[in-house]
Order: structure tokens, then C-alpha cells, then sequence
């Protein structure tokens, strides 16, 4: 422990591959600071697949924690994968957290293998599409390795659950946040997107405030709904995009298909903007 998943796998089977986080040095993110990361022995990875059969012995949908485990050689996927499907036989989908460096450093060839092998779902932290802001997170990436990553993924058809946070750039830059962050989902879409809301750990603030420009300012809930306002309107993705904002950080949660719903998306962000009792009250919220 600690243990983290996305929220839509709260239902699945969740066996930890790895422990923390290859990365771990983004400024903004609190989940995996108490551990170092490693892979798990096969031993014992394998032990906690045979005591989950045991339990759960028609389970179809398995998360591997922690972090990313795509860092994990083709060698050891193969053999986690060949064991979750000589032990599940009702399996039909593994997923797990991606850092775009994992799907970047794999080949297409290895990615299209982990999807034959029914690895055929990846959750990418995308945070911003400005080369600018993720400097300023420490996040590792830049706006042309996110589109590298994600047309890696594309072409092995692995599906790309994609995720951006509002306010990440403050007051200041979020226009170049926004915007930025919608020409790279033009240009390389995923299959799901979400947005989150800035929120910060207090065991994050201050490394996090130590990377920002001179004046950082927070955004408020105002300040958000105009981010998401105008990331909806930008953006135009070639084939469509579902679209949520039900993480509980937001202020407003949204759900539909772009670019389909998006004057519907944009009705209800209007709506919030003048009557704040629409919004998610601040007690409500959290990571």
C-alpha cells in the first residue's frame, strides 16, 4: 500500500506487476511518494494470481498496479499475461497505467503482441499538451513524445484512456494549457478522454510551487469551467473521442462523445457558469 487504480476499474481483478512508479517526479502527483519503484518476482506475482483464483475464479477484467507497469520487459508481460489466462478463463481484458516513455520504448510489433495477448487497454496521464507546462510539472514528456506515445498505442489498437488537468498551468497560462492541449488530441486522439481538476496533496505543494514562474496563481471554479469551455470548443477530433469530466476533483462533472455532443457539452458548462448549485459542492470532492 499504498494502492491506486482508475476509477473505472474498481469493479476488476487488481494484481500489483510493479510497485510505485518508474517516473515518480511529477510535481503534481502524491500517489506513489512513499515507495520506490521495482517489479515484482514472478513468484510472487504469480502466488497472489493463484490466491485471486481462488476468490474470483470467473474474473474477466484485470488491472496491473501499480504505476506503470509497462516498464516491465516483453519477457515477464508474456509470462504474467500466459498466467492470467491459464488461470482466468473467463478473461478478456488486461489494462494498466502507461507513462508515454512505456509506449514509446515498446515497438508497435511488442504492443500489438500485448493486445493479442488481451493487454488492449492503457491509461495515460497526457496532464497538458504544452511543452511549457509539462517542463514546469517535471512530467517527463513533451507535447511531441504525448503524440509519439499515443500513435504508438493507435497503431497496435491498444485503446488510449487519456487524462488532462485543469489548472495546471494557473492563471497565467492557461490559454497556451488549453490550446495546446487540444491540436495534440486533434492530432493524435485517443479513445476515452478525461479532465481532472488541479488538486494538490499538501505534501506536494511546495515541490510543486518551486518549479512555477514568479506569481503562480490558482485557478478557481470559474477560471475552470472557462478551461473546459473552451478545450470542448476546440476541440475536433478525426474520429470520436468519449469524453468524460466524473472524476471527483471536478467542479462540474460532463459526459458525451465528441465532437458529436459537443454543443450539449458546452450547454451544460453555461448552465454551471451562472447558477453555481449546478457544480459539485467542495466537500464532495477529492483525488
Amino acid at each position: 500500500m499504498p494502492l491506486y487504480r482508475p476509477p473505472s476499474e474498481g469493479n476488476n481483478l487488481i494484481i500489483q506487476a510493479t510497485l510505485g512508479c518508474s517516473a515518480n517526479y511529477c510535481t503534481f502527483c502524491s500517489m506513489y511518494k512513499t515507495k520506490s519503484y521495482r517489479a515484482r518476482p514472478l513468484d510472487q506475482v504469480f502466488a497472489d494470481i493463484d490466491r485471486a483464483a481462488q476468490e474470483w475464479p470467473t474474473a474477466s477484467r484485470v488491472f496491473l498496479a501499480d504505476g506503470d507497469a509497462l516498464t516491465l520487459s516483453m519477457d515477464n508481460l508474456r509470462a504474467i499475461l500466459n498466467k492470467l489466462h491459464e488461470t482466468f478463463p473467463a478473461l478478456t481484458r488486461v489494462s494498466a497505467y502507461a507513462t508515454p516513455k512505456n509506449l514509446i520504448d515498446k515497438s508497435v510489433d511488442e504492443l500489438r503482441e500485448l493486445k493479442a495477448m488481451k493487454l488492449s487497454l492503457v491509461y495515460m496521464g497526457i496532464e497538458s499538451g504544452s511543452t511549457q507546462v509539462l517542463k514546469r510539472v517535471i512530467k517527463g514528456a513533451s507535447h511531441k513524445t504525448h503524440g509519439m506515445a499515443l500513435d504508438n498505442a493507435n497503431a497496435a489498437g491498444l485503446k488510449v484512456s487519456a487524462t488532462v488537468i485543469l489548472g495546471l498551468a494557473g492563471k497565467v497560462g492557461w490559454q497556451d494549457h488549453i490550446a495546446s492541449t487540444a491540436r495534440l488530441i486533434n492530432e493524435h486522439p485517443p479513445t476515452y478522454l478525461s479532465t481532472l481538476q488541479l488538486t494538490l496533496d499538501e505534501t506536494t505543494l511546495e515541490e510543486f510551487m518551486a518549479e512555477q514562474e514568479e506569481g503562480f496563481e490558482f485557478q478557481d471554479d470559474d477560471a475552470i469551467l472557462l478551461e473546459q469551455e473552451q478545450l470542448i470548443k476546440l476541440l475536433d477530433p478525426p474520429k470520436p473521442v468519449i469524453f468524460r469530466s466524473n472524476h471527483a476533483s471536478n467542479c462540474l462533472p460532463l459526459a458525451g462523445n465528441l465532437p458529436k455532443d459537443r454543443n450539449s457539452l458546452l450547454d451544460v458548462i453555461a448552465a454551471a457558469k451562472d447558477q453555481t448549485h449546478l457544480r459539485r459542492s467542495p466537500f464532495m470532492r477529492g483525488l
